[in-house]
This record gives structure tokens, sequence and C-alpha cells, in this order.
């Protein structure tokens, strides 16, 4: 199956079941965070916007039935998947009446979720991230791009950046949570595809990364996919 990257929010108090489902999906492509409490997710949910939602149904603070019906009330629009115990036929019909678009049984099988996922995020081609293109600025806790200005900030403090070093960290940012290979990259901005060879869109990332106070070394915010390409984490942006 081909590979397709996308923002996943895993929200399950379970952690060696949410650390095990991360792993896998990660192993395939998928950039995968994980949120264990219920009373924080449709808030979290709700601010960074992910592609799907993995959804456990009993958690602690909030349930998943009531996280559920608050994002679909408040316009989200990206895929949620349930995971539901395996006679709860009950949730799993008020799950989907409350605007799930699928849901998985416990044990989860790692294969059938991967499907599941694949499927969903083809049916919601990213429409989240959509949403987040056709805004003039994004906010990553102090990190701040106003794409109307060509400005970049950081704790409110101005960021010195070039034209070409602007629209990279624009495109990343806009696109955050998918894996941008160099070929997507040199496309959007150049209009001309990846000959294999130029560099220069790892070395204005090199620039990039210290000015928005990422650890060069050891990168967190604009991380290196080894053969895939580049992925911005909003959630570390955020801890910045």
């Amino acid at each position: 199956m081909e590979q397709q990257s996308g923002q996943i929010l895993i929200v399950e108090d379970d952690q060696r079941l949410a650390e095990l489902t991360r792993e896998y999906l990660a192993s395939n492509g998928l950039a995968v965070a994980i949120e264990s409490d219920g009373g924080k997710a449709a808030a979290r949910i709700l601010r960074e916007q992910p592609a799907l939602v993995i959804l456990d149904l009993m958690l602690p603070g909030e349930d998943g039935l009531s996280i559920c019906r608050t994002l679909r009330s408040q316009q989200y629009g990206g895929a949620i998947l349930m995971l539901t115990a395996l006679a709860d036929d009950m949730d799993q019909v008020l799950g989907l009446e409350l605007g799930a678009d699928d849901y998985v049984c416990k044990p989860v099988r790692p294969r059938l979720l991967l499907a599941r996922v694949h499927a969903l995020l083809r049916r919601h081609p990213v429409s989240a991230q959509a949403e987040v293109e056709a805004k003039e600025l994004l906010q990553f806790g102090p990190l701040q791009i106003d794409h109307a200005r060509r400005e970049a900030s950081l704790h409110e403090v101005s960021i010195e950046l070039t034209s070409a070093e602007f629209d990279l960290l624009w495109l990343l940012a806009a696109n955050s949570g998918r894996i941008l290979s160099r070929e997507e990259i040199f496309t959007d901005l150049r209009g001309v595809g990846y000959d294999g060879l130029d560099r220069s869109i790892d070395v204005r990332i090199s620039r990039i990364r210290p000015k928005i106070g990422d650890d060069p070394e050891h990168p967190k915010v604009i991380k290196t996919v080894r053969g895939k390409g580049y992925l911005f984490v909003a959630q570390a942006a955020q801890a910045l």
C-alpha cells in the first residue's frame, strides 16, 4: 500500500497502547501525536486541526462520545475514528450518529487500523490542512508567521529571514503534520522538479532552525525524516 502522510492525534489514556499505535503508524509514514487526557482533547484538536483523530471512548476527564459531539458542533472538519469495545454496539451507533466517520474494535489489529486510517485520509484529503493553508496568519505558541506581511516572530521578537527562507518556512508550517518531500518543496517553491542533487533546501532549513529556536543538532520543530523529506511539528513549535 502506498504510504500517505498526515497529521494524526491519538486520544487514548492507555499509554502503552497509544505508544505502540503511534510507533506502528509512524513506521508507515504517518505523523502521529498522543493526547491522554480527555478533558484537554477537544480544545487541542480544535487548536491544532489534525487531519484525523483516533478517539478512544473511555477516557479520564471527558469521554469520547462527548468529545466527538463537541468537535462536530465546533465544525471540526477532520476525520474521527473511534476505538470501541467489541460488544459496545450501542456506543458504535451513537458515535456514528454524533459524527464519527468509522470505528475499530479493541483489541486493535494494526493492519486493519492502518487500512481504516488510509481510507479516512483519502476521504478527507487533509481537509484540516486546507483550512490552515487558507489563512494568512499561522500561530504556534510563541512562533507567529504572517503571510500577508511576510514576517515571522518568536516571543514577539522579529525573525530575520530571507525571502526564500520565509517561503520555505511558510510552506512547511502550513503543512504541519505532513511530511513534505524535496520533490514537493521544489515543485511548490520553484515550479520545477527536484534533480536529486540540489542541496539549497537543506541549507535553508539548516539556517531557519536556529532562527526559530529549533535545535540545529537535535531539531524538534523542523524534523528530517530520512528518505522522505521534512516535517514541521506543531506541538514542538508551541513549546518553544
